[in-house]
């Protein structure tokens, strides 16, 4: 496990963007945290890595929402109001894009977790703001 460690959305961000540089096609990344931890500013890291250039917003009412244009495709899920669970993803075919050779985001993968694949990379934020202002521990760990 390697834990890395913010003091500000920027840093965050800066943290996550290195994932999107290094990604490869069909990476899959899951985003734990509660609400507030950074989750959407990390998978923003993430897409600037890759080198998209445009606006990233949660799709916590879309449930999906896909950026082009840099290196490999993102694929930013956010399963937070997932409410069948593993049905409702199967019922936007969730597993088309996730071997679709672009970058797999999932925030809130503990929605439907029997549809993570092994060796996902699994990340945790976690958020202590009564610490020096906004301070994060971001957890990495390959899931197996």
């Amino acid at each position: 496990m390697i834990i890395h460690k913010s003091f500000s959305a920027v840093e965050t961000a800066r943290i996550a963007a290195e994932f999107g540089r290094t990604a490869a096609p069909g990476d899959i990344i899951c985003l734990s945290g509660p609400l507030g931890a950074g989750k959407t500013v990390f998978a923003r890291g993430v897409a600037e890595g890759l080198g998209y250039t445009g606006r990233v917003t949660s799709p916590t009412f879309t449930i999906m929402n896909i950026y082009e244009g840099g290196r490999l495709p993102l694929y930013h899920f956010d399963l937070y109001r997932l409410e069948g669970g593993l049905d409702d993803l199967e019922g936007i075919g969730y597993e088309d894009y996730f071997y679709a050779g672009g970058v797999s985001l999932i925030e809130w993968p503990e929605m439907a977790e029997g549809a993570m694949p092994p060796g996902a990379l699994r990340v945790e934020l976690k958020a202590d703001f009564t610490k020096n202002g906004e301070y994060r521990e971001i957890f990495v760990n390959r899931s197996i």
